[in-house]
């Protein structure tokens, strides 16, 4: 099956460049039409820095309009394709600098391609006090390796999180409870500014809860990544970009919000002057308890079938989340060359959760239909998390003459301490039967380390290659210390106590190109990455053998005109194990549903394909609609299974659920997503997502699942006044089938308006998420051969929230000219990079 993916591959890219040969072929053959471009790149004259988001026009010989025109992106570098034999005139102008005219500029059959080459902007002043810059970029972008969702424009995440912002980007679905699946699958890889962080490793809902939306730029969607990313993550790649100011002088800003579910507070600072720049941000969090209601029914058969029990258990759990995150970085341009970037953080989150259940089981004889006996007690929980994470990286950058030519070396580290607790005690109400519980805790630490290497070599326009090389190590610490009660109390559980320790290794090597062939009518990437992993566990009879990986990617791009293109990807991905899904401790919190993890868990593999059309507009609307196909071998999916009785550590447990995963088979996911912007009037916006995915699951020895979902939102936002806009969101995730049953669909709304002041620099925000829903409903189902289960939530999610944002600060555009270039500062990077195999 393997080969016959790689051959799939390769015979749909074959014909792709069959097909765009041809084509070429006849283009090219055509001397009639003469197409060329003109590209170059804008750089202030004074700093030698690129000039982002210049507008750079392009006129007829003696026309007074222009006809066509393009924006710098972030190394200051346009392109102006598909412009026809003739003479023109450039004009490019940008807030703070003199605008730059450049004539006489000739389209001929013997010079299509006009390179204008490095461009100096001066700058009209040395300092602008209180400026606004109103250079707004779309809400999302589509480009040729990922999908951008500008996050500062978007409204209705005033005062959230990053898990408020996840569901509104294209391909993307959250749960209630926070679970984050990519074009339907969950096995995404998570990186802030390009770069893993340890905050994810305990608990990706905290972390995620963690994120204020008020520090987050874009988020970067990945779902086919090429060969410099990391192979692991078969869901794909989610970069949270974080806001780092560039501009000269000192600017920043304050959010306060406050709420029925959640109050937050965050600062950022930004300071630049001459070669040397700082960035810091501190935010606190806080939300507020919450209760949700838990239904669950089970109805399940002995192994002779002569025997039927029916569990009910009605609870409630009070549920309370806080913490704070912080960050520093400090860049200093040390040449015209070379630059060297640190930055550090300090992050810690905590949550509470307790509650009382009442659980009723009943036991009846099938044969006669009679109740044997009816088991009445109060079961009271309450479990603790508190994790510590502090990460540190430090990047140096070296730039040469040649354009894009670079080197990048990156070494980074994270360090978590994190610790966990739980109580559970079963007091019966039926009498003959004495209380029963565990209490345990489970502090744990966390080290990760990363070191990489990446160089850029640009052999001509036309072709650049780049390779690299990355060493990644984690070691984990963990112990568990559980007490069982007896009748004196509770004593220490020997079979349930342990200490171990978890390394593991990936040693990765790249190579990857970018080209363009048949005179620019296809652009791509195409790479191939090794990883090599070792693992090594002190679970007990546990051996984890290593494995080499090879992984493959290719992305192919043509540009129908200017404004429209198709893409086509594949890219080879993988999911490692984490520690806690080979974990074999048992997490017996509730005794009636144990789950534990499984040492033999092997990788799972995913082959991912994706066909995309966009097309923008200039009125400034803009569509992408996609389509894509995953396969998975060796997947990696949760299973339950009944037990009439089950003994763990020498304690016997019955009517006992327990969960694990498994390598259950292969899982093939078919779907079509739709993303569409429309500026309906000067003041009217709407703005839709739609995916819809069908999900086949083989797991041996069991009938096939096919499970069909869609997902749906709409963005309607209209400005009132240039300081008064209005949005409102509606978000819908249908239900699916599971392997074992149905997993719940959900539906809500946000409202907001914001009203800004003082020329723009504050603003005040009304947020108002379901406020006619006290509750979201949420029914799940889980079969297995000897039972069945339903499960009732009710999850409060009505929440009003005011917010208060004041920017402050002055810019300056200009800073002062130094005595030699070695002072000179180089292209700023891209705050969504990261290096090396990242």
């Amino acid at each position: 099956m393997k080969n016959k993916i790689y051959i799939q591959g390769v015979f749909v890219l074959s014909l792709l460049l069959c097909f765009a040969a041809r084509v070429s072929a006849g283009v090219r053959n055509n001397d009639d039409i003469i197409k060329g471009k003109i590209s170059g790149k804008i750089i202030d004259s004074a700093t030698k820095q690129p000039v982002s988001y210049a507008t750079v026009s392009i006129y007829k010989a003696g026309s007074p309009s222009p006809f066509n025109g393009v924006v710098s992106d972030d190394k200051g570098a346009f392109i102006l394709p598909n412009v026809a034999e003739g003479n023109y005139r450039i004009v490019i102008d940008f807030i703070g600098y003199r605008k730059k005219t450049i004539n006489n500029v000739a389209i001929s059959k013997s010079s299509a391609d006009v390179a204008l080459g490095t461009i100096l902007m001066a700058s009209t002043t040395n300092q602008l006090s209180t400026v606004n810059i109103v250079a707004k970029a779309p809400i999302v972008e589509n480009k040729i390796d990922k999908t951008v969702f500008n996050v500062a424009n978007d409204l209705t995440s005033q005062g959230g999180t990053a898990a408020d912002v996840l569901p509104k980007v294209p391909q993307i679905t959250v749960d209630i409870d926070g679970n984050v699946q990519l074009q339907g699958n969950s096995n995404i890889q998570f990186l802030i500014n390009g770069k893993p962080s340890s905050i994810f490793g305990a608990s990706l809902t905290d972390a995620l809860q963690s994120i204020p939306a008020s520090q987050i730029k874009s988020i970067e969607v990945i779902t086919s990544p090429g060969a410099k990313y990391d192979a692991n993550g078969t869901g794909g790649i989610i970069n949270i970009v974080l806001k780092d100011s560039k501009i000269q002088g000192m600017n920043g800003s304050v959010n306060l919000t406050a709420g029925t579910r959640r109050e937050d507070a965050s600062v950022n600072l930004n300071v630049r002057k001459g070669n040397f720049g700082f960035n810091g941000f501190f935010n606190g969090r806080e939300q507020i308890n919450s209760t949700t209601i838990n239904k669950t029914n089970r109805l399940s058969y002995n192994g002779a079938g002569d025997t039927s029990v029916a569990l009910a258990q009605n609870g409630t759990s009070s549920f309370t989340r806080g913490g704070f995150q912080s960050g520093l970085s400090f860049n200093w341009d040390i040449t015209k060359r070379d630059q060297l970037t640190l930055s550090g953080g300090y992050n810690h989150f905590i949550n509470h959760n307790y509650g009382p259940t009442s659980q009723d089981q009943a036991t009846y004889d099938v044969t006669n239909f009679g109740l044997v006996s009816d088991v009445q007690s109060l079961r009271n929980s309450d479990s603790r998390f508190s994790g510590k994470y502090f990460d540190y990286s430090a990047g140096y950058k070296k730039t040469f003459d040649k354009e894009d030519q670079e080197l990048d070396i990156l070494f980074q580290s994270s360090y978590g301490d994190n610790s966990s607790s739980f109580f559970q005690q079963q007091d019966y109400l039926t009498g003959g039967y004495p209380s029963s519980g565990q209490r345990g805790n489970n502090p744990g630490t966390d080290h990760e380390t990363q070191v990489s290497i990446d160089y850029t070599q640009p052999f001509s326009k036309a072709f650049t290659l780049e390779t690299g090389a990355k060493l990644g190590i984690e070691n984990i610490g963990n112990t568990v210390v559980t007490d069982t009660l007896a009748a004196g109390g509770f004593v220490p559980n020997s079979f349930q106590t342990y200490s171990f320790h978890y390394n593991r290794r990936v040693y990765a090597y790249y190579l990857s190109a970018t080209f363009s062939l048949f005179h620019d009518f296809i652009t791509g990437k195409a790479g191939l990455r090794d990883e090599y992993t070792t693992t090594s566990a002190d679970f007990p009879n546990t051996h984890i053998p290593g494995y080499n990986t090879l992984a493959p990617s290719a992305t192919l791009m043509h540009k129908l005109d200017q404004t429209q293109s198709i893409k086509f990807s594949y890219s080879y991905r993988i999911e490692r194990p984490e520690y806690r899904d080979l974990n074999p401790f048992y997490d017996i919190s509730d005794p009636h549903n144990i789950s534990t993890g499984n040492p033999s868990l092997k990788p799972e593999i995913g082959h991912n394909y994706e066909v995309g059309y966009s097309k923008t507009w200039n009125s400034g609307a803009n569509i992408y609609a996609g389509a894509f196909y995953r396969y998975n071998t060796n997947d990696i999916q949760t299973y339950t299974t009944f037990y009439d009785t089950l003994t763990v550590g020498g304690t016997q447990y019955s009517n006992v659920s327990l969960t694990q995963r498994y390598n259950i088979g292969t899982e093939t996911t078919e779907g079509v997503s739709f993303f569409g912007s429309v500026p309906v009037s000067d003041k009217l916006n709407l703005r839709s997502n739609m995916m819809f995915s069908n999900r086949i699951t083989t797991n041996p020895g069991n009938p096939n699942t096919s499970g069909f979902m869609y997902r749906l939102n709409l963005n309607v936002t209209y400005q009132f006044a240039s300081d008064l806009v209005a949005e409102i969101f509606g978000n819908y995730n249908s239900s699916q089938r599971t392997i074992q049953g149905t997993r719940p669909g959900f539906g809500f709304y946000t409202v907001a308006v914001r009203k800004q002041f003082m020329n723009k620099k504050l603003s005040l925000g009304l947020t108002a998420g379901d406020p006619f829903n006290k509750y979201i409903n949420q029914t799940s189902t889980t079969t297995g051969p000897n039972f069945n289960q339903t499960t009732l939530r009710e999850t409060p999610f009505r929440t009003f929230g005011i917010t208060l944002n004041y920017r402050f600060g002055k810019m300056e555009f200009k800073k002062e000219r130094n005595k030699d270039d070695n002072n000179n500062g180089p292209d700023n990077p891209d705050t969504g990079g990261g290096s090396g195999g990242k």
